[in-house]
């Protein structure tokens, strides 16, 4: 029946390559020469990812990510040496066998290839040639069975070992070091692998050990394609369905009313729905459905219209939780939320999937870990006053999970942190499908890459975004060659300007891209200001957010850091405290009229994101609620009104959100002023 299957296959790859994909628009057809790209059938992408290396950081994304080579990523095999040293099962041990060493190499390998770091490389090298060194004559690559006699090692995952789960994750691993080295080796693994899946999975389908296989099943789809990109086996179109197949009905999840449910809440773990957001785009490359697609949006309506904050996060203390600002939001819902994004920008070339990447990476990823990247926060809140080791209204609520540390929560996220900044990275430049250049997520960077007929050239991009709304490139190539540049407009941005040369450069956008096609040459420089305007949106209880760009902002509230030093825990934590009142809400007055006054510094800092390097703050009025005060050790609920008529008006100070610890960022609203 299986050669039955593949020769059909074969069929279908033969007839799609012959016509063309002749239902499809012109347009789709077009496909990058110089990297790995949609190969027919699969639809083609407009846009696709560099080599890992071949962008740069610079400014303070350089800084993030030298703070975890010296943090908590390039050391968490000694500081976690218990799960993550020479005993683990991805090194040969008899340690933890499942999804902690992967999710850690997933953000050591960008990150040392991204900073060019020997040692970094040496570290995750271990991990990879282990893998490749020790794979089966059946395709079966990763840690060995416990057996009886194997040493237990308590809150590890020692019996999971043959769970397709963490697989997924070091196959993402594979990909990345083989877009940095090109190691034929990988793909001699990924072909063995794949054909045991294809063997396998009718009777251990991706749900048999556990059910994150079968929640994250898109993971595993989205290498399945990228290797057939490479290699071109009609096997692989046949194991893409099985997996579909066997993946959580995403589609249905997010184009359905499960997600708007609010009594009872839905049973959806937030971390699987902010990894499942991709699957239905994903496996729409083998599918060109439009169903689809619009079930990821739909999905992310009902996300914020529920569940949903002003950072464009969503309650989910574990399972979804409704959207009052102090329920909690994981930080790995914020890693795997980005990479999701990631995934859809390439395959869709929908800049609303990239407004959401900076909206995430921008004000929610810089607050869940510490300035030095040594501690991490398990769950944040939105409005976020108080962070003890204090039962809060969370569904789950043990481990100091609000709490700064190295293991407090549950230590999925101590490992799997280490993504979010590399992968953003490599992610602010793409190929284009017209073999051209795209930068379609801004920050301090530099790319090299090849164009048009192959030949290489260099964009450096200067700028302070998101504080700043002037983006520099500058260009550079032995010659002169024309091509196209594509620069996404953010959807929240009514006036750009682009200037080449000095000049004023006219332009069309068109699905929020601009297109700048012209001959470039050596000392070219081009000018993008994207005007940045305060909007004010509305959430639970007609709170109020404030918004500037791609940043929200935040009350600036004192703090005091405590350590904590718990016999329970391998390494203390940190509670944080506030000294000065947060019960404020902003009178409406200020917000209808937008009396807000705007102040941001020339250079932006190094590290930016805490209270002392603010690069801009706001100023509005506002009045201290009385009835307002802590409840179950947060901020008491939203007032939706107050009847406190001498409420005396204060101007108060307002940061971008990614610079709190302590903070309100959705306001309750006074009357009159």
């Amino acid at each position: 029946m299986r050669s039955f299957t593949l020769l059909v296959f074969s069929i279908i790859l033969v007839l799609a390559s012959c016509t063309g994909n002749q239902d499809l628009p012109s347009s789709h057809l077009t496909r990058n020469d110089h990297y790995i790209t949609n190969q027919s059938p699969l639809v083609a992408q407009p846009y696709t990812a560099l080599n890992l290396g071949d962008i740069e950081p610079d400014g303070w994304l350089l800084t993030m990510l030298e703070l975890q080579r010296d943090g908590l990523t390039g050391h968490l095999d000694s500081i976690y040496e218990l799960v993550l040293g020479p005993n683990n099962g991805w090194l040969g041990g008899h340690g933890d066998k499942w999804e902690r060493g992967p999710y850690w190499i997933d953000g050591l390998v960008p990150l040392a290839y991204l900073l060019d770091d020997e040692n970094l490389k040496s570290k995750a090298q271990e991990w990879i040639e282990w893998s490749i060194a020790n794979q089966r004559e059946n395709g079966y690559f990763g840690p060995y069975p416990h057996t009886e006699g194997d040493p237990e090692i308590p809150g590890t995952q020692q019996s999971r070992s043959e769970d397709w789960w963490p697989k997924m994750v070091m196959l993402k691993v594979l990909q990345q070091y083989y877009s940095a080295t090109g190691d034929e080796r990988v793909l001699t693994l990924m072909d063995g692998y794949f054909h045991y899946q294809l063997e396998m999975l009718e009777e251990f389908p991706l749900g048999h050990w556990t059910h994150w296989g079968n929640r994250r099943g898109g993971d595993n789809l989205a290498v399945v394609y990228w290797y057939y990109n490479i290699v071109k086996e009609p096997y692989l179109l046949e194991l893409a369905e099985i997996i579909h197949e066997q993946t959580y009905d995403w589609t249905g999840v997010y184009s359905g009313d499960m997600i708007r449910r609010v009594n009872p809440l839905p049973r959806l773990h937030c971390v699987n729905v902010a990894q499942g957001l991709k699957e239905p785009v994903i496996y729409y490359q083998q599918h060109p459905e439009q169903k689809y697609l619009d079930a990821v949006k739909a999905g992310l309506e009902s996300l914020r219209a529920v569940h949903g904050f002003v950072t464009g996060m969503y309650g989910g203390d574990e399972n979804l939780h409704g959207n009052n600002p102090t329920q909690g939001s994981e930080l790995c819902t914020v890693t795997e939320m980005m990479f999701s994004y990631e995934s859809m920008i390439p395959i869709t070339g929908d800049m609303y999937y990239a407004d959401y990447l900076e909206k995430v990476a921008f004000n929610v990823l810089p607050t869940q870990h510490d300035d030095h990247f040594l501690r991490k926060q398990y769950f944040q809140q939105t409005n976020q006053v108080l962070i003890t080791d204090q039962e809060r209204n969370f569904f789950q609520d043990k481990n100091a999970r609000i709490c700064y540390g190295v293991l407090t929560g549950y230590p999925c996220c101590t490992c799997n942190m280490h993504q979010g900044w590399p992968k953003f990275v490599q992610n602010l430049w793409y190929a284009s499908a017209d073999n051209g250049l795209a930068a379609l997520v801004y920050g301090p960077s530099s790319v090299k890459a090849r164009v048009a007929d192959g030949t290489e050239v260099e964009f450096t991009e200067k700028t302070g975004y998101p504080f700043s709304d002037r983006i520099e490139f500058s260009f550079d190539a032995e010659t002169s060659v024309e091509f196209p540049l594509h620069l996404r407009i953010p959807g929240w941005c009514k006036d750009p300007a682009i200037e080449v040369n000095g000049e004023k450069h006219g332009f069309t956008v068109e699905k929020q891209v601009a297109i700048i096609h012209r001959e470039w040459k050596p000392g070219d420089r081009l000018v993008l200001t994207l005007p940045m305007e305060i909007e004010v949106s509305r959430w639970f209880e007609g709170s109020a957010g404030i918004e500037r760009g791609p940043l929200v902002y935040a009350l600036r509230i004192g703090e005091k850091w405590k350590e904590v030093i718990s016999d329970e825990w391998a390494h203390s934590f940190f509670e944080v405290y506030p000294v000065t009142p947060w019960n404020y809400g902003i009178f409406i007055k200020s917000l209808e009229e937008k009396e807000f006054k705007i102040h941001s510094v020339k250079e932006v800092a190094a590290m930016p994101w805490n209270l002392e390097n603010a690069p801009v703050t706001i100023k509005t009025w506002a009045g201290r609620i009385p009835e307002w005060s802590l409840y179950d050790h947060s901020a008491g609920l939203l007032p939706a009104t107050t009847h406190s008529d001498d409420i005396k008006p204060e101007e108060i100070t307002l940061i971008p959100y990614g610079c709190t610890t302590l903070r309100i960022a959705e306001f309750p609203v006074l009357p009159g002023k």
